[in-house]
């Protein structure tokens, strides 16, 4: 995985005592997390995918925070005290509303554009036997009807309006 280049090329950073651990995560924000979604956008993910992206991002936050002391010896942060301590951000969230974002993009673009076109366009062929494969825009309206977003089409033109709901997804905890 690139994130993993990445990740190890800046290692030393994150290695470096006297870099706050504000500072630290600044640094993952801005030079990891970005290669690691590129295009992500667009991206279908399964859970495996999900757990996989939640897995590299804690390895990160572990190297971030370090070790805690307690009773006497030093013990390896759980996954839930990671969370607390991020807000309950994390990668995955982060992604579902770039998703989002990208929606009200498409869905504000002017008809003869090309991602438009191939956003708008209905596929005329019957899909394959076995289950479906998930597509992008049924993953994405699942998001907003998890967030409880109604009438979303009408919602994308109100451009503030839709930086809140692209906030929300960001820090819901069901998705």
């Amino acid at each position: 995985m690139a994130g993993d280049r990445t990740y190890f090329a800046a290692i030393s950073l994150f290695r470096n005592g006297p870099l706050s651990r504000a500072t630290k995560i600044r640094l993952y924000k801005t030079l990891i997390r970005p290669v690691v979604t590129y295009g992500a956008e667009t991206w279908t993910m399964t859970k495996k995918e999900e757990q996989s992206l939640l897995i590299f991002e804690r390895k990160i936050f572990r190297r971030i925070y370090g070790p805690k002391y307690e009773d006497g010896e030093w013990k390896i942060r759980k996954n839930r005290e990671l969370e607390e301590l991020n807000k309950g951000e994390n990668i995955v969230k982060w992604i579902k509303g770039q998703r989002i974002s990208w929606l009200g993009h498409l869905e504000r673009m002017e008809e003869d554009r090309m991602p438009r076109k191939i956003f708008t366009q209905e596929l005329e062929e019957t899909r394959r036997r076995g289950r479906p494969r998930k597509r992008w825009r049924e993953e994405v309206e699942r998001d907003l009807q998890v967030l409880g977003v109604r009438r979303w089409r009408e919602l994308v033109i109100y451009r503030e309006k839709w930086r809140g709901i692209v906030r929300q997804a960001k820090a819901h905890r069901a998705l």
